[in-house]
């Protein structure tokens, strides 16, 4: 019995024990794996907090560095639209525009302007004057990127590259498109801005010193298909990061994070929670192992035991809350009372004490009073819907600082029925305050772009308009005139333009001032626009000159009315400053009746007309016809011909000897101008004389005939033909020209060999003074001086003889009538006996016949020259005439012995 008693109570014992054991091993087991799974929930719970707060770090990071990217895009637009309007920019103005973009705060270092896409213009222009001429699209992509650029007018931006003078450079490239003579929008170029990616860095808050985070940015636009890291170390792509998109347009960033240190730093468990659990889980192991020898409290001990697992879900889940929201204030509303719980974030972000108990009341003191009824409408609704609370407001802190706050809260409802609210609150001023920056920025943007455009307008007007008359220009001028031409099909016929130029004008600077000339301008611009129609228009084109275009009027037969109703207007006097003011006008008429006819040919004959008026005596109006025409065409090509002809030489000099009076012996020679033309033969000067002057070459001729009848007096010296003396005319513009007396210096010419022959219609007495300084350096050189065509020209006697000429040559007109006018006879004597008194020679041209000679001898002529004694001829047929007219003069004089 003892033995089965034993036994019993050893099973019993054993039995007591297992039942002990059993549920105390299951108990702990069960506290192990439990303590186990919260400190995993609780790692999983920090790690997602880390997550959280890095995507807000980087979502301000990735939001600056897109901001400062468009911020320069705009500032480049800016003077994208200014190059738009002025085409044909030069340096210096390119360097004044990128210098006043430049003054505006952003990471642009240097601007280059590139027409066709080849660098042209560059700011700062020292550091980058090595880049003009080349391609602003850098390889390997640049033909690709030209294409977007020109054809579908895409912003490119490229890089990092390398900059020249270090560190790296986001290159952002903008076409430029310009409206065209025709009214288009074509593609002028290119625009590129180096932003300095350095401070694109620095200002975006990438490299702030306090900043928590390890960031890579990588290139997705690569066509290799592999990321190829631009900012920061690869090791971040490793480490699970947090991955944003960075939108460049043609081309996309990623930019990735992580916690320095990693995500296991961030994520590292919490001593004291593990202390907690451990401490708990110790707690309910020696409970559990209490409980087992008091089985009579098991149950009761059990009930405690929920009742504490229920408390520490409860603390787990608001400590969840709080790790999940790092850095984010929790509170909970107890609707039936009022009462409200805070952590100790919501007290700092309120900036409160500690010490205040929180309560709808002081919440209520701290928000904006502006905002409170739409927080409290936003809570009720939430309650009412049993939906998600979330609304922004504005707090005043006891400093007068408004911060903006953002909170989020869910609605909870317990088993017995009051309701209360579990939210969380945070600080978003830093995101408004950059919203209200971005759109500041963007008011500040459109605004500068509306006074580009309001500037690009008036200096597009001002670019078309003459500022002292408020005329159309010629710019104006030649684009209404081009698209009125490429019109064709105006509605009432042919186009006219009338050529108007005032006469003397320069007379009324000259005297009066140009505040004289000025008033005459606008009183002649008021005038004219006075007489056009609705349809016509008014032009200045230069300092007097004015352009009216007509159209759709036929002036078949009313031109001449018209143009004479204008010079009518135009010749109206004005006072100025106690002056009467008047103008004449000339004007020249050209209508478009060819369809081929261009614009710039239908002025040309314009001014072709007006230079015909100007011709024929100025103050009329004429027409181009077809007799102006044909007379313009062989103007041009005679023009053609003499620029020709003096690259060949063909300008040649022609020998007139000159006679002894009474011997009728060569004493000298006149050498003459001809022009050797490749098809009409030899010409005389009249064929080309004013056609030359009008080119500004008559000196270069001159200064031909000079060398050759040098040479040829040379060669008359070797042959013996006893000629010692050449004349040769010389032209007013060579006269004053600073390069002869260097010429006849390196001629060496022999006193009294060479003389030079004026013509009287140089106005002598206009220019007397420095006419007699030039020819008083001419004489130094030995070079004697002539009159030629004395009679017909202004000047006076005093004023000749104030020149001292060697001789005087009586023309041709006075010479041709002595032999039947008696007065003609006087005339000529008068002027022999004026030369004679002042020791001047006397030649006499145009000696027609014998008769002529005898008289002029007998009138005291000391010198011959006409047909009657010999023509103009070439060198080698003036020797051969110089040996034959020698023999004879032998042979008479061995008769007569």
């Amino acid at each position: 019995m003892a033995i089965k008693s034993k036994n019993t109570d050893g099973g019993s014992n054993l039995r007591s024990r297992l039942q002990i054991l059993i549920p105390s091993a299951i108990v702990l087991v069960g506290v192990a794996v439990s303590a186990l799974y919260a400190d995993l929930q609780q790692q999983r719970l920090s790690r997602e907090a880390a997550r959280n707060a890095v995507e807000e770090n980087l979502g301000l990071i990735r939001t600056k560095l897109e901001a400062n990217i468009n911020a320069n895009v705009k500032l480049l637009q800016g003077m994208v639209a200014v190059i738009g309007t002025e085409p044909y920019v030069t340096q210096k103005r390119f360097e004044a525009l990128a210098s006043s973009l430049l003054s505006t705060p952003s990471q642009i270092g240097n601007i280059a302007a590139a027409p066709n896409l080849i660098t042209s213009f560059v700011h700062p222009y020292e550091d980058n004057k090595s880049f003009i001429g080349y391609w602003i699209l850098p390889p390997p992509n640049g033909e690709e990127e030209a294409r977007q650029l020109r054809d579908e007018g895409k912003t490119i931006i490229s890089g990092p590259l390398p900059l020249k003078s270090g560190g790296m450079g986001l290159i952002i490239t903008l076409p430029v498109h310009i409206t065209n003579d025709e009214g288009k929008r074509v593609f002028w170029g290119g625009l590129a801005g180096v932003v300095d990616v350095a401070r694109l860095y620095d200002d975006s808050g990438l490299r702030a010193p306090d900043l928590p985070l390890a960031i890579t940015i990588t290139d997705d636009s690569q066509q290799t298909g592999s990321q190829a890291v631009i900012y920061g170390d690869s090791y971040v792509l490793a480490d699970d990061p947090v991955t944003m998109t960075v939108d460049l347009g043609n081309e996309h960033w990623s930019i990735s994070a992580v916690p320095k240190g990693g995500w296991h730093a961030m994520s590292r468990p919490d001593i004291l929670i593990r202390g907690m659990i451990a401490a708990m889980s110790a707690l309910i192991a020696g409970s559990v192992i209490w409980v087992a020898g008091l089985m009579r409290e098991r149950q009761r001990n059990y009930a405690a035991l929920r009742q504490r697992e229920g408390q520490l879900t409860a603390v787990s889940h608001r400590l969840g809350l709080a790790l999940d929201a790092s850095r984010i204030g929790i509170w909970e509303l107890d609707l039936a009372s009022g009462q409200i719980t805070w952590d100790e974030r919501m007290y700092q972000i309120y900036g409160l004490n500690r010490d205040v108990a929180a309560c709808y009341d002081v919440w209520k003191s701290c928000v904006h009073p502006d905002d409170l009824a739409a927080s409290d409408e936003a809570l009720a609704k939430a309650i009412e819907q049993n939906t998600l609370y979330e609304t922004q407001f504005r707090i005043i802190r006891d400093t007068g600082e408004i911060s903006h706050i953002r909170t989020v809260g869910t609605i909870h409802r317990d088993e017995k029925g009051p309701v209360s609210v579990l939210g969380v609150n945070w600080d978003v001023s830093a995101d408004i305050n950059l919203q209200e920056n971005l759109r500041k920025a963007q008011r500040e943007t459109a605004q500068r772009n509306e006074e580009l455009e309001s500037a690009r307008q008036r200096m597009e007007y001002n670019s078309l308009h003459d500022a002292l008359t408020g005329l159309p220009n010629r710019r104006y001028l030649d684009q209404r005139l081009e698209a009125l031409v490429a019109a064709g099909d105006r509605p009432s016929g042919r186009l006219t333009v009338l050529h108007m130029d005032l006469d003397r004008f320069k007379e009324i600077n000259d005297t009066l001032g140009h505040g004289a000339g000025d008033a005459i301008l606008r009183h002649v611009a008021q005038e004219l626009q006075g007489m056009v129609g609705a349809s016509d228009f008014v032009a200045r084109i230069g300092g007097d000159e004015f352009v009216i275009v007509c159209q759709g009027c036929d002036l078949s037969e009313g031109y001449e009315a018209m143009g004479s109703n204008l010079i009518a207007a135009v010749n109206r006097p004005i006072v100025y400053n106690g002056h009467e003011c008047r103008v004449g006008a000339s004007i020249g008429i050209a209508d478009r009746i060819e369809p081929e006819l261009t614009a710039e040919q239908l002025l040309v004959n314009a001014d072709i007309a007006l230079y015909e008026a100007k011709r024929r005596g100025r103050n009329r109006v004429e027409r181009f016809n077809d007799t102006l025409r044909a007379r313009t065409i062989n103007i041009k090509r005679t023009a053609d011909a003499i620029l020709r002809s003096l690259g060949d030489d063909d300008f040649i000099a022609w020998y007139q000897p000159q006679f002894d009076a009474r011997t009728l012996a060569i004493n000298g020679v006149e050498a003459l101008a001809r022009w050797r033309h490749p098809e009409k033969g030899i010409l005389a000067p009249i064929a080309f004389l004013e056609t030359a002057e009008n080119l500004n070459v008559v000196s270069q001729i001159d200064a031909s005939i000079l060398d050759q009848a040098l040479e040829q007096l040379a060669r008359w010296k070797t042959e013996g033909l006893g000629i010692e003396h050449v004349s040769v005319n010389i032209s007013a513009q060579r006269l004053f020209e600073d390069k002869l007396l260097d010429h006849l210096t390196k001629l060496a010419v022999t006193p009294g060999s060479l003389s030079f022959e004026l013509l009287e219609s140089i106005s002598f007495d206009d220019k007397a003074d420095a006419v007699a300084e030039s020819l008083e350096r001419i004489r130094t050189q030995g070079i004697a001086i002539e009159i030629d065509d004395f009679g017909t020209g202004y000047a006076s006697i005093l004023s000749l003889i104030k020149l001292s000429p060697s001789r005087l040559k009586i023309d041709r007109q006075l010479v041709a009538p002595i032999v039947t006018n008696p007065a003609q006879r006087k005339l000529i004597s008068s002027i022999v006996d004026i030369g004679r008194s002042y020791g001047i020679g006397i030649v006499a041209e145009g000696v027609e016949t014998m008769e002529h000679a005898a008289i002029l001898r007998d009138l005291g002529c000391q010198t011959l020259q006409g047909y009657a004694l010999a023509r103009p001829m070439s060198p080698d047929s003036f020797i051969d005439f110089a040996r034959k007219h020698a023999l004879q003069r032998e042979d008479l004089l061995r008769r007569s012995a």
